[in-house]
């Protein structure tokens, strides 16, 4: 495959375009379903591209068509919006003037990357050969905004025939590019457990059913889901992460409440999980004299990608950046609600490396002081742009 370096080389001129976008965006975050500045200056410029454009799309969602004199496939290209409830702490001069509030994760360089990507295709709109369909997502992190989108009809009028997303990716140098040909990011579901005892004395413990030795025994047994119960060959995640019960030093509380997260691959090992985990809460809590109430909640299934679509950008990557680090099997344990998206529609999501150690840029998603390096948002950009091109050609 020959890919037309000049798209590698009209993103890094356009680098400042982008830089500006991304730095305005940092300066003033959103929260998910909050996005109403950032959603305004998206649709603005996309309609200064002369694209057709609808906002409110699943709240605040914004959703662009690209389309071309020849007739052919659409392409769906997602790009995230939302920030965190992070206070930060990066001392940058175009840090977050919103106080809690950060893009902590890399969102800010996705929605400059998204304009960036329709700015080239539409520069080069007689090349391309069907139709190609911008999402601006709002509220990535948890709040449900693929959903939203997809309830509001963006796989329809037009329906995509195949989808990209990409992730700015901390844990690699810039130079890296990783992406799997199937399950790429876990399943995502959350529990709390509700432990019920009985309050006594803190000096006679005798007398209670005290419900933070049950919540510490379960915590322990839970840990052998993982390491008992599923495959050695196979892979799950079972975290708790928070408890809170009592408030005072001398009384043994009546209930105690965890909470945490579960990540899998694969809905037989997720069962499998799911299963033991009841059995455990309810079994141990009843051992100890008390009682759990267990509530599991999914928030998003596994990102699954094509294998042919996920072919098509490791090759586009190799051609681009003949002295690129390409992973093309790489899997995490975070999750990512463009999984909707890709149970759906067949396509791709990967990730593009934005450490940089020698800058300091080494802070990891979510933390206060997480920043990237922008010299990856032009390889993101060339990348999205020529893989789009070359499944859309039919590569």
């Amino acid at each position: 495959m020959s890919i037309p370096n000049n798209y590698l080389t009209e993103a890094q001129e356009l680098l400042e375009y982008t830089r500006s976008f991304r730095r305005d965006f940092h300066k003033h975050p959103e929260l998910g379903f909050q996005e109403i500045r950032t959603a305004g200056i998206v649709a603005n410029e996309l309609r200064n591209l002369g694209l057709e454009v609808s906002t409110g799309v699943g709240k605040t969602g914004v959703v662009a068509l690209l389309e071309s004199e020849r007739p052919g496939s659409t392409i769906l290209l997602r790009f995230d919006m939302d920030a965190l409830p992070i206070q930060e702490e990066t001392g940058v001069d175009y840090a977050s003037e919103t106080p809690g509030v950060m893009h902590a994760c890399g969102h800010d360089g996705h929605t400059a990357i998204g304009l960036t990507v329709a700015k080239i295709l539409q520069r080069h709109r007689a090349d391309l050969i069907g139709t190609v369909k911008f999402i601006f997502q709002p509220a990535e992190e948890g709040a449900g905004g693929a959903e939203s989108m997809i309830s509001a009809g963006i796989l329809q009028n037009p329906k995509p025939d195949l989808a990209l997303a990409l992730h700015l990716w901390n844990e690699k140098p810039v130079g890296w590019i990783g992406t799997s040909p199937g399950p790429m990011l876990a399943a995502i579901d959350i529990f709390k457990v509700h432990i019920k005892g009985r309050g006594g004395h803190g000096a006679m413990p005798n007398l209670a059913l005290d419900p933070v030795a049950a919540a510490a025994q379960i915590v322990t047994a839970l840990q052998t889901i993982v390491s008992r119960n599923v495959s050695p060959l196979q892979t799950a995640v079972v975290s708790v992460t928070t408890i809170h019960g009592g408030d005072a030093f001398n009384v043994i509380p009546s209930t105690v409440d965890l909470q945490g997260t579960i990540r899998t691959f694969n809905s037989e090992v997720r069962n499998r999980v799911f299963d033991r985990f009841q059995q455990i809460t309810t079994g141990v809590a009843e051992a100890m004299g008390c009682r759990s109430e267990v509530e599991l909640k999914s928030l998003a299934p596994a990102t699954v990608n094509d294998p042919e679509a996920a072919k098509v950008v490791t090759r586009v990557a190799k051609s681009l950046f003949p002295e690129a680090e390409v992973e093309k099997a790489y899997m995490a344990m975070v999750s990512e609600d463009m999984a909707f998206v890709l149970e759906r529609v067949p396509g791709c999501y990967f990730f593009v490396g934005s450490a940089n150690p020698e800058k300091g840029l080494i802070a990891t998603h979510h933390h206060p002081r997480f920043n990237f390096d922008e010299d990856a948002m032009p390889r993101a950009v060339s990348l999205m742009v020529a893989t789009a091109v070359e499944l859309m050609r039919g590569a």
